[in-house]
């Protein structure tokens, strides 16, 4: 069902239609708003991946 998804004509029609329904003045906010929320989201995951350290937790007692 999604197999060619990802091909440039495809790509280029949902671009179209992306930019019909925001707009070329929203376009810019939009894309901004999803690379922060990236951002964020890969900073969450390494913080969590991150073991805490053992001067922490000996500092709080």
């Amino acid at each position: 069902m999604f197999e060619g998804l990802l091909q440039p004509t495809h790509l280029l029609v949902i671009f179209g239609i992306v930019f019909l329904v925001f707009g070329p003045k929203k376009l810019p906010e939009l894309g901004k708003g999803i690379g922060e929320g990236i951002r964020g989201l890969r900073s969450a995951l390494k913080d969590r991946e991150e073991p805490p350290t053992g001067q922490d937790n000996q500092s709080a007692l």
